[in-house]
């Protein structure tokens, strides 16, 4: 059975992750250019609503089976990881029917409610319901696939879901469209269900496929003591509630955006309309922008969660410090320098990929966030690997709090406006990495490598410095901006890796952690005199 190493296993997912952000990168460009920001957020108004009904049938789900699988595959006990996977896909086939029949139902009420303040969000919101039972389902087989450190088929499932949902949302929202822009949004949104259909089909093949080596480790194994269904939904759940309800924190704080940030907009003067087109720059525009650096960190932290659990089962504690060690300075090497690109570029990236300058102000803004994603969402890995699953949701529950209050007060006010929920939201995500960086010192005692951080600084400042001069002087010579912001990005990030490597940012232990390349690539390195020990 091929198991993937810890840096190997987030590779894939990396490569994975990227493919599915430049379809889903494609995906945005096009709706927002077919629905402008009006029809966008509308889509937003109900994407949050699903992503919460999602959150609560399923979320924590796969992370605590991938803790409880990496446990006994730690300790040998193969058909007790089995078992495990096979209790899991009951409960979830439950609650996403649940889920579905919840969402659907419930449409009709959020609007009557005003909980979504433009009713026509209604066609949208009902037709992501049947999404959630495939979603639910195939869960449970990446949650197996993970606590068997075999992230393959995770990685190919979530690529074929994206081309699938892609596809479907353009194909829909193009064909509705003369129906009415509510219609146009509902297609988009409907997307998600054949997309999740066909994740699952790609789950149920690799699983198949590998059943008779799964059965094989079975045999060879020695006798286990069978753990009861009920006695593993309970372990189940004790770990899955407190991701569960971390994980809802996400859609909550995107649902505090949708109650929050067009009503307080409204009180600072914009018309309904207006409120609506910013609120669809900043959340379906910007937002998604900032995620994309943070593919790899997202990786990281999936990869972490077996991979701790399985260090803590062996109470091997160097392998656990070790691992967090790599991952934080690999999240800063990406996070630090896109936050920087990203600030400086904001504009012309914003006309770029979506025909108007006018989110530049929210992705700028809202670029910080790039670096405390990706601390919190690696220290939050290592916390659920520990078993600490409680630890994160606190820590998020906390830093919500805090937003709820800035985005209330800053957005409402007139100098304010977008700028300040892109702010509040800064602050949310600051907060929760911050306090997940205390928990992560005080059981693994690791801390920030001060001087490592430092030199990741210099060398992104030297990019930024570089990266403006070069747009400023290709734009004078009359170039576009699409042409002249595509360059500008390449130029920075080569002056960004070879001036990290002059100053000994990079060094050989980084570069031969790379699977099977990273040795030889070290030697080369080592030999022209570029990388040291």
């Amino acid at each position: 059975m091929s198991k993937d190493s810890f840096l190997k296993g987030a590779l894939i997912l990396t490569v994975a992750g990227v493919i599915v952000k430049v379809i889903g990168s494609v995906n945005r460009i096009l709706l927002s250019r077919l629905l402008g920001g009006e029809g966008i957020g509308l889509y937003q108004m109900a994407y949050p609503i699903y992503m919460l009904a999602l959150s609560v049938s399923s979320a924590g789900i796969p992370v605590a089976i991938s803790i409880i699988v990496a446990e006994k595959v730690a300790l040998g006990d193969f058909r007790g990881a089995h078992r495990v996977f096979r209790v899991s896909f009951g409960l979830l086939l439950a609650t996403g029917i649940v889920f579905t029949g919840v969402l659907y139902a419930g449409a009709g009420w959020l609007i009557d409610h005003h909980f979504v303040r433009d009713a026509r969000a209604y066609y949208a919101i009902a037709a992501l319901a049947p999404a959630i039972m495939f979603v639910t389902v195939l869960s449970s087989f990446r949650g197996f696939f993970q606590g068997m450190q075999m992230m393959t088929p995770t990685a190919v499932s979530q690529i074929m879901e994206q081309f699938v949902r892609v596809g479907t949302m353009i194909l829909l929202a193009y064909l509705l469209l003369p129906q009415g822009l509510e219609y146009a949004a509902a297609g988009a949104s409907f997307g998600a269900a054949p997309g999740a259909m066909a994740a699952l089909l790609v789950l149920i093949f690799f699983y198949v496929r590998q059943r008779r080596h799964f059965k094989e480790c079975i045999r060879q194994q020695s006798g286990q003591v069978k753990e009861s269904g009920m006695r593993i939904i309970k372990r189940i759940v004790r770990l899955a509630l407190p991701v569960s309800l971390a994980n809802i924190m996400l859609p909550v704080v995107s649902n505090i955006d949708l109650l929050i940030v067009p009503q307080r907009l409204e009180a600072a003067g914009y018309s309904v309309a207006q409120a609506t087109e910013l609120f669809g720059y900043l959340t379906g525009m910007a937002t998604a922008l900032i995620n994309l650096p943070t593919i790899l960190t997202a990786s990281l932290a999936v990869g972490l969660v077996p991979a701790v659990s399985e260090a803590f089962t062996l109470n091997n504690h160097q392998r656990i410090y070790q691992r967090t060690a790599t991952a934080v300075r690999i999240a800063n090497l990406i996070t630090i320098p896109s936050f920087v690109g990203m600030y400086l570029l904001a504009t012309p990236i914003s006309q770029m990929l979506y025909g108007t300058p006018n989110a530049g102000t929210s992705i700028a803004v809202l670029s910080l966030s790039i670096i405390f994603m990706g601390i919190h969402q690696v220290t939050t890995g290592v916390l659920q690997g520990l078993g600490h699953t409680a630890i994160p949701l606190i820590n998020m529950v906390l830093s919500a709090v805090c937003k709820i209050v800035l985005c209330w007060t800053l957005t409402a006010l007139p100098a304010w406006g977008i700028e300040g929920a892109a702010w509040a939201t800064n602050a949310d995500f600051g907060i929760a990495a911050l306090l997940n960086m205390y928990f992560v010192y005080r059981y693994v005692g690791f801390s920030l490598h001060i001087k490592d951080t430092l030199k990741v600084i210099a060398a992104a400042g030297f990019m930024g410095g570089a990266v403006l001069y070069l747009y400023d002087a290709m734009m004078a010579k009359g170039l576009s901006n699409t042409l002249t912001t595509l360059m500008a990005i390449s130029a920075g990030t080569i002056l960004y890796g070879t001036f990290l490597l002059l100053i000994g940012g990079v060094q050989m232990r980084d570069v031969e952690k790379i699977p099977k390349v990273g040795s030889r690539v070290a030697g080369l390195l080592q030999r022209f005199g570029v990388l040291k020990k």
